[in-house]
């Protein structure tokens, strides 16, 4: 009789184990290879949407690399060069998008004097790289951009970084691990991304309880080499002395605005903070352009980021209305 007890116990707990790795694989999977957007979709999107002008990107100048990054592959980035200045920006798009969604923001930030990088995240776009990591290995190609920058323009450079989402994201697991630009802008950004995956799955799957997302997260460590519990833009925040502007809409139910209220709250030193009244998820600059780059004017004018300092918030809303 023990014996039997023994062997039906084995059972159900090798049938178990099997359950969880399987459960384990898939959810990793869902999160590793998160599927992406149609790339020519995106363009077509932001043709249409006049947020994308073919016009200016055939005339501006401009200059295509490809950057080796420390995780072993190349990112694909474009140097925007419409001025003779050394103010640049660093814009990083959201997950499941390319860097043809950050052309609406190198076009807000020339308006203000700023040439700018724009560049596709790990899996996106012409860059190398397997999985997404929800900002754990992006702010090393992240870091690999901004070097290359530096090498590009020299000692005099002045650079901000600008992120939308997991950009975002990207942008302060970046400056907490190097706070070497002269501001950041974070774009809706989560404040951990396993608050968001288990926000995510509890308002649009079945899945109500956290054992789903463990199960994920020691996927994750066992086949990418990280725990999801370490993407934590909430803690890098802590580390930021240069100046942050946090943006959100508070429609957001995707990524929630209380995610970007509460590392402003959190963020010490120079900071500020600016909430839409219109805009789902990553929409705050498509619903509210004027509005959204006036406030990022006042905000590099208030820290004395603007080139030469001879851009009025008056001229950039006049020339967006």
């Amino acid at each position: 009789m023990r014996k039997r007890i023994l062997q039906v116990s084995a059972a159900i707990s090798s049938t178990f184990t099997l359950l969880a790795t399987v459960a384990g694989i898939l959810a990793s999977n869902r999160l590793m290879y998160v599927k992406k957007k149609d790339e020519e979709l995106i363009l077509e999107r932001e043709t249409s949407a006049k947020r994308y002008d073919e016009v200016w990107y055939a005339n501006v100048k401009k200059e295509e690399r490809w950057i080796e990054s420390e995780n072993g592959y190349n990112v694909h980035a474009i140097f925007l060069e419409p001025h003779n200045t050394k103010h640049y920006v660093v814009i990083c798009h959201g997950v499941t998008e390319t860097k043809v969604n950050s052309f609406k923001y190198a076009r807000m930030f020339e308006e203000l004097g700023y040439n700018s990088v724009v560049y596709d995240h790990r899996r996106h776009g012409g860059s190398g790289g397997k999985t997404t990591s929800f900002g754990h290995y992006e702010k090393f190609d992240l870091k690999a951009v901004v070097d290359m920058l530096k090498e590009h323009v020299g000692p005099d450079l002045v650079f901000g970084i600008h992120g939308e989402s997991m950009g975002a994201a990207t942008t302060l697991l970046y400056a907490g691990m190097r706070d070497d630009a002269a501001f950041y802008i974070s774009d809706c950004g989560y404040s951990d991304i396993s608050e968001q995956v288990l926000h995510v799955m509890q308002t649009t799957t079945p899945l109500k309880t956290p054992l789903a997302l463990k199960l994920a997260g020691i996927f994750m460590k066992l086949r990418d080499g990280y725990h999801i519990s370490t993407v934590s833009p909430r803690e890098a925040v802590k580390l930021i002395k240069q100046p942050v502007l946090f943006i959100h809409s508070l429609p957001d139910d995707f990524v929630l605005p209380e995610m970007s209220i509460e590392m402003h709250g959190i963020k010490e030193g120079p900071k500020a903070l600016k909430l839409f009244d219109k805009g789902a998820h990553a929409q705050s600059f498509n619903e509210n352009p004027a509005e959204y780059k006036e406030t990022v004017s006042e905000f590099l004018h208030e820290h004395g980021i603007n080139p030469a300092g001879e851009v009025s918030v008056n001229k950039i809303s006049a020339t967006v209305e």
